[in-house]
């Protein structure tokens, strides 16, 4: 199969959103800033800090993009359990530090999720464990479909004991229950996606579900937070109120850049968690709408390279790449409008931070590469052929030209 042209509505679409993150942490960090600066009772943080911040995160975002594209997916491959594996060394070493009171381990309000790398910021491992498992189960579950062992326990046993160990690590340790939403859409998609067994997948669902509740049980917060969505006003909901608020007071078309309330300290975590709010307030109804958009035709890319996929492996691949951004977008959105109980996960390429928005831009880098490498077949059925090319049952090789773009070298490869 021969390269050709990736698909270019990813890369604008990813650069788009990258920009509009840029606008509105520029709109809000000096908010941000004067709002830490008098809780601490300093004068440490500038304005332009968050921006300077979140500038240099889109940068080396772009540059893992880059370096993910270019780098073949063939030698990549091989790093996908030692991907894994660094994740998984890298969460056990942060809930060690966490105990041992080190200051590497970066805890906040209760949960310890970051390594602390001093002036170069943070690093958060179980992203790691996202691009990790994503890869390690396609590798696998392909393989295994392709020995014909996808049902038995040659499947079943590494990707379960892979599964398990990466999600008690970020809900248990880390106490990162929207990071384990999105492991586990990544984990469902790739075993549906691979063709097992309805049976066996619906079991796997449910001791999902079971684990899920019991995550919710014994978590007094994360019991709160059920209560605060089932119960609206009678609980404790201040965070998803002001939220609300937020996206009611910018109305149609919003308040404008930097006339923003909420972020001036009444919405809790405005450049992360909580951006897409902030972004209603800022852009109005409008602008959410076209955010949305934006991702929708984001994600139905994601979906057609999925589609056009050379082989089972790739197709997995990029299946668990729409999960991953679908469901993180997803669950923020629905959070912030009080569509389900509030959760901390941030708004792929858009909100503050640069590991989780390093690790979408790489994944997206690999979804491009495979973008170039894309049966090209189906293409050929949406040709139109008027009656007026046929001439005793032979196509003129002109009309074929005209009516198929990319003339006789594209035609070759479509037929590769």
């Amino acid at each position: 199969m021969r390269k050709h042209r990736g698909d270019r509505i990813i890369v604008g679409m990813m650069m788009v959103l990258l920009i509009a993150g840029l606008i509105i942490i520029y709109a809000i960090g000096p908010m941000r800033a004067n709002f830490l600066n008098a809780a601490y009772d300093q004068d440490t943080i500038s304005e332009n800090h968050f921006f300077v911040r979140q500038l240099v995160n889109v940068i080396i975002s772009i540059g893992a993009f880059v370096a993910a594209f270019k780098f073949p997916y063939e030698k990549m491959r091989k790093f996908s359990k030692w991907i894994l594996l660094l994740g998984i060394v890298l969460s056990a070493g942060l809930w060690i530090l966490a105990k041992a009171g080190s200051s590497i381990a970066k805890c906040e309000l209760g949960a310890c999720r970051w390594i602390n790398l001093g002036s170069f910021g943070s690093l958060q491992p179980a992203e790691f464990l996202k691009l990790g498992l994503l890869l390690y189960l396609s590798q696998l579950a392909a393989s295994r479909k392709a020995e014909g062992k996808l049902s038995k326990s040659d499947f079943w046993l590494p990707a379960g004991v892979a599964s398990v160990i990466s999600l008690a690590l970020v809900v248990v340790v880390q106490q990162d229950m929207g990071t384990g939403v999105v492991l586990i859409a990544i984990i469902l998609s790739t075993i549906l996606a691979s063709g097992v067994p309805l049976k066996q997948f619906i079991l796997v669902v449910a001791a999902i579900l079971v684990a899920g509740v019991g995550a919710i049980v014994v978590a007094p917060h994360r019991l709160k937070r059920v209560e605060t969505f089932l119960n609206g006003e009678e609980a404790d909901s201040y965070h998803i109120e002001n939220a609300m608020i937020a996206i009611g007071t910018g109305g149609m078309f919003g308040v404008g850049v930097g006339n923003s309330v909420q972020a001036t300290g009444y919405l809790p975590e405005s450049i992360n968690d909580s951006v897409f709010a902030v972004m209603g307030e800022t852009f109005g109804f409008v602008g959410l709408a076209a955010v949305v958009m934006i991702f929708v035709v984001l994600l139905m890319r994601i979906l057609r390279v999925a589609g056009l996929a050379r082989d089972t492996e790739q197709q997995l691949v990029a299946t668990g790449v729409f999960a991953w951004i679908a469901v993180q977008m997803a669950v923020n959105v629905m959070a912030m409008t009080g569509l389900i109980p509030l959760t901390g996960i941030t708004l792929p390429l858009l909100s503050y931070g640069g590991t989780s928005m390093m690790f979408i831009a790489i994944a997206l880098g690999l979804t491009f590469q495979l973008s170039c490498f894309t049966r090209r077949e189906k293409e050929i059925s949406n040709i139109k052929f008027s009656n007026s090319h046929l001439k005793r049952g032979r196509l003129k090789e002109g009309a074929a030209r005209r009516n198929f773009k990319g003339g006789r070298g594209l035609k070759k490869e479509a037929l590769s």
